[in-house]
């Protein structure tokens, strides 16, 4: 049950702890609605700056469309500081391993299934690397995602590989079963429009369903309104694709 967003509904906020990979605890921001659902779920995946005050907001915001919502902090190992001083500290260590991430996420995916008001489908959510990672999630996963949003995945279409990002997750695609939506900007470097193009055209060679949308005048991170990437009229009809994709796949 999706809640009618015509209205406002209450939720419950709150951190929780999850056993991510390698059986390491990581916390994790949760907002859902009130009520006893049943509800989707989401898995927010935060972008490289870190576990930060927008994707606290944007968890609350799926909460208030109706989604039992979850954000991992996928940088809980690199110690405590704001989120600029523990990207930092990830950046100077070469970034978190491919194989990590996408465990702490398996947890976090499995953590949503098994609540009580959970109506048994959770789709994935992320931005810049969180695309990136959310691609690598639904290969690994395959019919444990119901649905994917990848905004920008930075790093989708990967040309140079390493022991801690082995592969570059476009050629996954046969592997991903999720229905996929995807949201990119035309002035972005990371991915660049000739990658998005070579993204696209693995997803059709393998008989992907999917959407994608391409903004004008859009860089990288046009939905942060925090900063100067900001692209109202783009962002605003990107989340407006979001809240029309959904429901057609998480009920």
């Amino acid at each position: 049950m999706v809640t009618d967003t015509s209205t406002k509904v209450g939720m419950i906020c709150e951190m929780v702890d999850l056993t991510g990979h390698g059986g390491t605890t990581i916390n994790a921001y949760v907002a859902r609605p009130t009520g006893a659902g049943p509800f989707p779920s989401m898995v927010l995946i935060h972008h490289a700056p870190g576990w930060d005050e927008w994707y606290f907001e944007a968890t609350r915001r799926f909460a208030q469309h109706g989604y039992a919502s979850i954000c991992p902090n996928l940088y809980a190992r690199a110690g405590h500081g704001t989120p600029e001083e523990v990207g930092a500290i990830v950046r100077t260590a070469g970034g978190v391993a491919d194989d990590q991430v996408v465990g702490d996420l398996e947890a976090a995916v499995k953590w949503a299934r098994a609540q009580p008001g959970s109506n048994g489908k959770v789709g994935i959510f992320g931005t810049c690397s969180g695309g990136r990672h959310a691609f690598l999630v639904a290969a690994r996963l395959g019919t444990q995602i119901d649905a994917m949003v990848e905004c920008w995945s930075g790093g989708i279409v990967q040309a140079e590989l390493t022991p801690a990002r082995p592969v570059s997750p476009h050629t996954l695609s046969a592997q991903v079963t999720a229905p996929i939506l995807g949201l990119f900007g035309n002035d972005d470097r990371n991915p660049t429009p000739e990658q998005v193009d070579e993204h696209e055209a693995e997803l059709k060679r393998q008989g992907n369903n999917y959407e994608f949308y391409r903004y004008d005048g859009a860089p990288h991170g046009f939905f942060y309104y925090d900063r100067a990437a900001y692209r109202q009229e783009q962002a605003v009809d990107g989340w407006k694709k979001i809240w029309e994709f959904l429901p057609k796949h998480l009920g």
